[in-house]
Formats: C-alpha cells, sequence, structure tokens
C-alpha cells in the first residue's frame, strides 16, 4: 500500500497559531516575579494554551537558558513548543526545543522609536502590553471552529439554549448570551446580541459588536488586522485585545468609560477606548 494512502495517519504541511513569549531580558528573576504577579491574579487567561518563546529582541550578545523559560511557562499552565529566533538561532538551536518561524504582521525584533508598546496607559484609556506581558498574536487553534463551545470544565449548554449562530461570507451572529467557557470565532465581523458573561470569549478576524454587557473576553483582529475595533453597549471585561495589543483588568478602566457603550481601537500601537455618543 502506498504510504501517501495509509488509513492510519497523514504527514502534511500546515500551520499552527501560537501565542509569543518574547523575552525582553535575560534576568530570569526579574521575569519570574512579573510572570507570577500577573498570572495569580488571572490564572486561567492563558492556560493550556501554546506559547512559542521569542528571543529575537535580545542583544546579539545576549543569551537565556531556554529550559528554565520553559518550566517557567509551564508553572503557569503555558505549554511551550519552541522558539523563535534569527540571530540568535545558533545557541537557541541547542535546547530540546525546535525552532520556529512566526508569522507575526510586525516582527518581534527592534521597534521603531517611540512604538514600545503597553508600558502603560495614557489618559487613562490607552494601553499596551506592560514589559514582560505576552503579545497575543492570535488564538489557540482550537478557537478556528466558528461555533459556541464549552471550555474545559464548562458544563455544556441545555437542549435549545445554544447559541444560534447566522453567519454570512463576512458577519457571524449570535442571539443569545454566552456563558462561561463558551468560545465564538468569526472568519469576519462579529456580532453578539446578548451577554458575554465572565470566562467567555469572543474572537473575530474582524470587527466585534456587542450590544449587551462584555464581561468576558473580547479579540478582535487576531490575524493582525491592525483597522479592527470593539463596539459594546457596555464595557466590564476581563480582556480586550485588537491584533495582538491587549489590556486585563489589572489596569483599571477609567471612570467615563467602565460600565458605559464604548468603541475600542488601536492608535500605532496602544488600544484607545472611547465613549460612545447614542444620543
Amino acid at each position: 500500500m502506498s504510504p501517501k494512502k495509509s488509513p492510519f495517519f497523514e504527514l502534511r504541511s500546515g500551520s499552527v497559531d501560537t501565542l509569543l513569549f518574547v523575552v525582553k531580558t535575560t534576568d530570569l528573576d526579574a521575569m519570574r516575579a512579573e510572570l507570577t504577579r500577573r498570572f495569580e491574579a488571572t490564572p486561567e487567561f492563558f492556560a493550556n494554551d501554546v506559547v512559542a518563546i521569542d528571543v529575537r529582541r535580545l542583544a546579539d550578545d545576549e543569551r537565556v537558558p531556554l529550559a528554565e523559560i520553559a518550566a517557567l511557562l509551564d508553572s503557569v499552565r503555558m505549554r511551550p513548543v519552541g522558539v523563535v529566533a534569527n540571530p540568535q538561532q545558533g545557541w537557541a538551536a541547542e535546547s530540546a526545543l525546535p525552532l520556529l518561524e512566526a508569522r507575526d504582521r510586525r516582527g518581534a525584533g527592534a521597534k521603531p522609536a517611540g512604538a514600545e508598546a503597553n508600558e502603560g496607559a495614557e489618559d487613562g484609556a490607552a494601553a499596551g502590553p506592560a514589559q514582560g506581558e505576552l503579545p497575543m498574536d492570535a488564538p489557540a487553534a482550537a478557537a478556528e471552529a466558528a461555533t459556541a463551545e464549552p471550555g474545559a470544565g464548562a458544563q455544556p449548554a441545555a437542549a435549545g439554549e445554544a447559541a444560534k449562530l447566522v453567519t454570512s461570507s463576512q458577519t457571524t451572529v449570535v442571539d443569545k448570551p454566552l456563558r462561561s467557557g463558551q468560545r465564538i470565532y468569526a472568519k469576519g465581523d462579529l456580532v453578539v446580541l446578548g451577554l458575554v458573561s465572565y470566562g467567555a470569549e469572543v474572537i473575530a478576524e474582524g470587527n466585534i459588536h456587542i450590544y449587551a454587557p462584555l464581561r468576558g473576553r473580547a479579540l478582535a483582529g487576531v490575524h493582525g488586522n491592525h483597522d479592527a475595533r470593539i463596539f459594546c453597549t457596555c464595557l466590564e471585561p476581563e480582556l480586550i485585545s485588537i491584533a495582538g495589543i491587549y489590556r486585563t483588568t489589572e489596569t483599571p478602566l477609567p471612570a467615563d468609560v467602565l460600565g458605559k457603550p464604548v468603541q475600542i481601537w488601536l492608535d500605532e500601537e496602544k488600544l484607545m477606548i472611547e465613549p460612545l455618543r447614542l444620543t
């Protein structure tokens, strides 16, 4: 029998989206302290997500022990699967982790002056990933199905209670509330007509419109669409993200947008949140 027609397995070329853990320091103690601090409050945010260790920000003469970083990520329930490197490939290849190629639209190498992302909020409403934070280039590949499905440990919806999806070539519409553990992925824009509960997640390659409170996670422009926006009528999120730039509840939202109708967009590499004037 030809190996190409084996009924038991296939080998195919393909690609899998991962998070990038961008290493910007050789100080492992500082990295460990920051990672522990960030994940103690929100341990489920990236639990069991696949992560690639990205060392392209390090100087040519800098090295880090990749095995120790992999163990550190594993300690916060992330799953390191490889290393992204460029001039660092010589020493990175010595680790037990395979070398990977990244598909990120904006490389993690040196950035232009003034483009450093996520070092805090500006004017109370702009934010980017803080040092040591994961730039979320895209969700895990498990999100690729455009359906609402319970996450690990979540109870499936009872018969007749599942969210109904109305999908066109560009837009997916969800007409029921999303409960904790449920996840929706849209290839284009996503419209949600019900509550996005704590622990629920809505993900879109385009814009996200939520005509109800957003209390879970919303990730728009997940394949690098920096023009994507998030609109909701009541902003109370666990996490918001556009094109990999994200903000969690660790940075309190200003009073003029918390619980209010807002739109969220990117200005360079900063999340901007602006109240919507509906009247």
